[in-house]
């Protein structure tokens, strides 16, 4: 198993590539992971290059309820008896050459991490990436309109410079690892770097979040140099955050809630961003709590 599952589809070259990793399930909370690079793959019309069998990856038969065990089997359309559609889980890779950029897009392994890992740093090696950059989401005590908070994790810590450029803080965290962090941890040990980078999004809101999938393309695009437009995004996330504003005005309790984390998103961003500022007018006698 391993690399022997992964299937080469077009074998274009990259020079020193770097690729955008997504993952189904955890951390893809407000679909900030697979919808990054959903929008990337199509926008940019990034070709297919390469996909893993799903075979010996994944649990299909958990025990437990019907709902639960759900989760965890192959979608299938029937209609009148027959069978229209059946779709394990899928991983695939794109490639974008005038981007010099490799994406994917997949299910997290339940089973044989390492195997999986096998060919993720297998077809780097092949096509010629030499970063890995995994996006995500968790939900925090962030306010829907402001912008969500930038962590991340890394392989070398070389790359700290670099990301405290952007602005990007270092993640804190102890409990239970996810797959990425696998692959972070792994990533050295194969002659590669990665970092992950994960948004902070709003505990309060289901479904597809615009906004925050805008947020981490355009940090992306300035890490990696990236040539596309997202302004079209931008506005989706804006008619987003006005349509929630609308439905928001109507409930008390909640606008309440959302002012009092504005509030505490602002302080931190104050405290954490703007202390230089903050110790000037504390010097001119400009109180600032």
């Amino acid at each position: 198993m391993g690399s022997d599952q992964l299937k080469i589809l077009a074998r274009p070259q990259l020079n020193e590539g770097r690729m955008i990793l997504a993952f189904t399930g955890w951390m893809d909370g407000g679909d900030v992971s697979t919808g990054t690079v959903e929008w990337l793959v199509n926008t940019l019309g990034a070709q297919k290059a390469a996909k893993i069998d799903p075979e010996g990856f994944y649990i299909y038969n958990f025990p437990g309820s019907m709902e639960m065990s759900a989760l965890f089997r192959p979608f299938t359309k029937i209609e009148d008896g027959s069978i229209k559609q059946y779709q394990p889980a899928e991983n695939t890779f794109f490639c974008h050459e005038e981007n010099n950029l490799l994406l994917f897009k997949g299910k997290e392994p339940n089973l044989n991490w390492a195997q999986f890992a096998d060919c993720i740093f297998s077809i780097c090696s092949q096509l010629g990436v030499s970063e890995l950059y995994f996006v995500g989401s968790y939900a925090g005590m962030v306010p829907h309109t402001r912008e969500p908070r930038l962590t991340s994790s890394i392989s070398d810590d070389k790359l700290k410079p670099m990301l405290e450029q952007y602005g990007i803080n270092l993640t804190n965290y102890e409990g239970p690892a996810s797959f990425a962090t696998y692959l972070i941890a792994q990533a050295p040990h194969h002659g590669f770097k990665m970092v992950s980078l994960v948004a902070e999004i709003p505990s309060y809101i289901q479904g597809t979040n615009p906004k925050s999938i805008e947020a981490v393309i355009r940090k992306l695009s300035a890490l990696l140099g990236l040539k596309v437009n997202f302004d079209e995004l931008r506005e989706m996330g804006d008619a987003w955050e006005q349509r929630l504003n609308e439905v928001i005005q109507g409930k008390t309790d909640l606008a309440e809630l959302i002012n009092k984390l504005e509030a505490g998103y602002d302080n931190d961003v104050f405290d954490t961003q703007m202390s230089d500022l903050k110790e000037w007018l504390q010097r001119q006698g400009i109180r600032v709590d």
